[in-house]
């Protein structure tokens, strides 16, 4: 065997999950597929830099046929018919997941993702978690002795686990001398432990897949799939993917993912904020027509937001597979109740022109928006388990009206900008410090928003935004002063030992990728090298 574990026991119980077995499954994964997604991410640069260079971007000419073609995915199973509330939380530690799994939504998205900080131990705990959550052994005590256990007096979460992107490295295990792919890592240790037993639960082994940018990525993973599923011996088909649409080119092949994992494929998400950084991402130095507006003031009914939604409706029901719709991010404040009910309020009229418009569900970050959630499907829903037979014929949309960013409402500010910098080093520090979901400011922020406000500070730094409060214009002297004054608060906001530790490396980070000359892909790859 090629493989090396850098760190065998990083939590207790580690063993169970990385057995010689399941190292082996993991390490072929890596021998059959890291060369294609090798590839595949050389391909995306290049891509990126076409685009950016026409500030254009297509429906592939060469895919015609597929999006003319009249084809629908496999048949949902019985545990997907019904998704009109999903939960997404990371799967580690216990107790989250089983608040998750006990939160009365259909589906958990349990998280290894954007919403958790990929330390090795929190890996392994993940993976632990959702295979004694298979067996109905899940269970926590907390120090203080309160116990947390699985309920038996309803039925639980249907999991839809969600490995890492692509782009991701596992530096604990090393094949062949070289860091494994943590999308790989992730799937493999999960499906090996998990799938079988999940088969027989009458359930199987479902997927959220992140982050790609196209369907050639999506083939990849169906070919992971179908190799995997012939490794277990199980039936091809057994598992189901649902594809977040989060970046931009991703949006102009949504018919060319879904037949690509035609036979594993569950649906897609409209997975707003990383869509929103896609968007600034890919054409960052093409003009001040792509500079968006404050974070906080873009909404989804933005024209080429709207685009971007009615299109995956569309798309999906017309394939057979579901829409699910975007993140509810609130977290109730209880000492604040009118602020929580205002916000509520929001989240309501967010799910209610999500049920209209045609999706099959919705995300929620708390367990207490799962009732709301649910009560704004059933009005539309009534006894269906989804809308799949809404067709939304009438819908058409171009590629210009995708990429209309000029449209969306709004201003460049200099609250907005200190709001970005505040944002960021906060979401950092404590995801450095071995937590992904972060609340802020009564939301629950993960890597994605972390994203958007580090790539609008690096856009605007760029075009020299003018920002419209101040008069001010975006320089990197402007950004380092405020970045200063911004760190300075959040020392007074938690105390010294914790900021040396990791709100200061969280900054230098920050405006180490802001004032950059040349931009960071992903925020989360030089943060990873500063976490065990």
């Amino acid at each position: 065997m090629a493989i090396t574990v850098t760190d065998p026991l990083p939590i207790n119980r580690a063993e169970e999950i990385l057995t010689p077995k399941a190292l082996a499954f993991v390490e072929e994964l890596h021998n059959r597929f890291a060369g294609t997604r090798k590839d595949l991410l050389a391909a995306r640069s290049a891509k990126r830099q076409r685009v950016a260079d026409t500030g254009k971007l297509d429906f592939l000419p060469e895919t015609q046929d597929v999006r003319d073609g009249d084809w629908k995915v496999a048949p949902a199973p019985a545990a997907l018919q019904d998704r009109r509330v999903e939960m997404t939380g990371p799967a580690s530690p216990a107790k989250m997941a089983i608040n998750a799994l006990n939160s009365g939504a259909k589906v958990w998205l349990a998280d290894l993702e954007d919403a958790s900080t990929p330390t090795w131990g929190n890996v392994i705990d993940a993976i632990l978690n959702l295979r004694d959550a298979a067996q109905g052994t899940l269970s926590f005590t907390s120090d203080e002795g309160k116990e947390y256990k699985l309920r038996t007096d309803a039925p639980l979460a249907v999991v839809v686990a969600r490995p890492r992107g692509w782009h991701m490295q596992e530096k604990h295990l090393l094949i062949n001398g070289e860091p494994a792919v943590g999308a790989l890592v992730d799937f493999g240790l999960h499906f090996f432990h998990v799938a079988k037993q999940l088969v027989l639960n009458g359930q199987g082994p479902y997927y959220y897949l992140p982050k790609m940018e196209s369907h050639l990525e999506a083939r990849l993973w169906n070919d992971v799939f179908v190799f995997a599923q012939d490794f277990l011996g199980l039936h091809q088909g057994t598992i189901r993917a649902t594809v977040l649409i989060e970046t931009i080119p991703a949006a102009f092949e949504m018919d060319e993912i879904l037949y690509e994992l035609r036979d594993h494929a569950s649906g897609l998400n409209a997975g707003r904020w990383d869509y929103l950084f896609s968007i600034i991402k890919y054409f960052r130095d093409a003009g001040e027509e792509f500079v968006l507006p404050d974070r906080a003031s873009v909404a989804m009914t933005a024209p080429f937001m709207r685009a971007y939604t009615e299109l995956l409706v569309k798309t999906c029901h017309r394939r057979g597979a579901f829409a699910m719709g975007g993140m509810a991010a609130v977290i109730p404040n209880r000492r604040h109740p009118e602020v929580t009910a205002a916000a509520f309020e929001k989240v309501r009229a967010d799910k209610t022109r999500e049920a209209n418009d045609g999706f099959d569900g919705s995300w929620v970050a708390h367990p207490d928006l799962v009732s709301t959630c649910r009560e704004v499907f059933d009005s539309v829903l009534g006894d269906k388990p989804n809308q799949v037979d809404r067709q939304r014929p009438e819908v058409s949309v171009t590629a210009e009206q995708l990429l209309d960013v000029s449209s969306a409402e709004g201003q460049v500010t200099e609250a907005g900008l200190r709001l970005n910098l505040y944002v960021a080093v906060a979401y950092t520090a404590v995801w450095l410090s071995g937590n992904g979901a972060v609340a802020i400011h009564n939301l629950m922020e993960d890597a994605a928003t972390a994203e958007i406000s580090r790539s609008q500070v690096w856009q605007q730094i760029r075009n020299k935004s003018v920002l419209a409060d101040t008069g001010n214009t975006v320089t990197k002297d402007l950004v380092e002063r405020i970045l200063g004054e911004e760190t300075e608060r959040l020392r007074t906001e938690v105390g010294d030992e914790a900021f040396s530790r990791y709100y200061q490396p969280a900054s230098d980070l920050i405006a180490d990728i802001c004032l950059s000359d040349g931009y960071t892909d992903f925020l989360t790859t030089p943060a990873y090298e500063l976490v065990g």
